[in-house]
């Protein structure tokens, strides 16, 4: 089935997690729209600012297509199909944690944090980690591994530190939901 997006780009890269669960449980979007809506969005224009410097967009995308699923049996989660990223710390399955230090730069957990769980078990679509200072120790959010996170609105300043990449994703538009702490 082709659903039609009737929600403007504004709603998507700003509205409420309220106004985006409306519009998926209405069917006047689906989750893999919206997905896609983000990812191009992120790809877009994440260049300069790096907010969001893990990607796991490919099992975002069997996620979405998963809440897709669900709504369409009528099942109701606090959070099903909806994008989120989450403070580089987190641990997620397969991706890696660095805390922004360069020896932990292979490192990659092999269970989810707990957060990350209860995130999934709600229907969130996990679509990425965003950047963060070295230690989580810092007014910017800057580290050797993946570089210094930008301020979308002014490049020139930044968007402060430990859940500085949180910031700059939600200022940005790249879902209206991150998780930082």
């Amino acid at each position: 089935m082709e659903f039609m997006m009737t929600a403007d780009a504004t709603d998507l890269n700003y509205g409420s997690i309220g106004a985006l669960l409306g519009a998926l449980h209405a069917r006047k979007l689906s989750a893999s729209e919206l997905l896609a809506h983000t990812i191009a969005r992120i790809e877009a224009l994440d260049g300069p600012i790096n907010a969001i410097i893990v990607r796991d967009f490919d099992r975002a995308k069997d996620a979405a297509r998963a809440a897709d699923a669900a709504l369409g049996r009528g099942e109701r989660l606090p959070l099903l199909g909806i994008p989120v990223s989450l403070k580089e710390p987190f641990n997620v399955a397969g991706l890696p944690t660095t805390w922004g230090f360069p020896h932990f730069r292979d490192f990659r957990p092999t269970e989810d944090a707990l957060v990350v769980s209860r995130l999934k078990a709600a229907g969130a679509v996990i679509i990425g980690k965003t950047n963060i200072p070295i230690g989580l120790r810092d007014f910017q959010s800057y580290n050797d591994i993946h570089g210094t996170t930008n301020n979308p609105w002014d490049l020139g300043r930044s968007p402060g530190g430990s859940s500085g990449g949180c910031g700059a994703a939600l200022a940005a538009g790249f879902g209206s939901l991150s998780i930082g702490s």
